[in-house]
């Protein structure tokens, strides 16, 4: 695990600590019940041809800093939901990205899509706390976890009905990762020691995984010349975040990026 990496690994685990003093789990557990209806957020995707889009909300990142200012997390899902995403990707990390929970929740209430949570889920409160909120996904880090608790917390979002998102960056984490038999996969093209991003790294891993696998490249896609190449290397589904922050208008980049 990297310097950055284990960085926020560690404050997260501070959080978490805090959170559960704050609130128990099986209080937290108890709040289950009155959970919105989960949505199949692989079966969206799935439908989404020739390409489906995860399209993130998100203000700020450790590597860039803030990206949008003017940041509405429900006016960006709308406009994501109307101008052809598939699912929406929420980032609720609060002291790296300036993201939060609630932005999940009230996203939830304003549209129909699918969602993620996109977090470094490191204990089974937090997918607890994804489900009550409205998330019908969570993003598991392979690189973040060892093997129990990447099998411990996978099989713990099934539980709840949920599906999990399991990422990797490094190849060595492909083998464990497929152990579990996910429904869904994601590659990231961000080298999380570099920050730089390669495209190819995914469309090179995507051939060591069986076609039944949903799979999915996240980071580094800018362009619809991007998208036309992943699609033309068998790739199912995009994950795009900062590209479309960035942008004057959110709807009409997502439309070219579909093009």
């Amino acid at each position: 695990m990297n310097d950055i990496l284990q960085k926020i690994v560690e404050h997260k685990q501070e959080e978490i600590a805090r959170a559960k003093i704050a609130v128990p789990f099986d209080d937290l557990v108890s709040q289950l019940t009155n959970a919105p209806v989960v949505r199949d957020f692989v079966f969206q995707l799935r439908m989404s041809h020739p390409m489906g889009v995860i399209a993130e909300v998100k203000k700020a990142s450790p590597s860039a800093g803030i990206i949008r200012e003017d940041f509405n997390p429900v006016e960006i899902a709308k406009i994501y939901e109307q101008n052809g995403a598939a699912c929406i990707s929420v980032l609720t990390d609060e002291n790296f990205f300036q993201g939060k929970l609630s932005y999940l929740a009230d996203v939830r209430k304003a549209v129909e899509l699918p969602l993620i949570r996109k977090d470094f889920i490191l204990d089974r409160y937090q997918i607890a706390e994804a489900r009550i909120a409205g998330a019908d996904c969570v993003l598991l880090i392979a690189e973040c976890l060892d093997d129990e608790q990447l099998r411990s917390l996978y099989q713990y979002t099934r539980e709840l009905g949920m599906q999990a998102l399991v990422e990797l960056y490094e190849e060595s984490n492909l083998e464990r990762v497929l152990k579990l038999n996910p429904h869904i996969i994601g590659v990231n093209n961000r080298n999380l020691r570099t920050f730089e991003t390669d495209l190819n790294h995914s469309i090179r891993l995507h051939k060591k995984v069986r076609e039944t696998i949903l799979f999915v490249s996240e980071s580094g896609i800018k362009n619809n010349d991007d998208v036309r190449l992943l699609i033309d290397s068998g790739v199912h589904a995009i994950l795009v975040g900062e590209t479309l922050m960035r942008s004057d208008d959110i709807g009409l980049a997502l439309r070219n990026l579909l093009a």
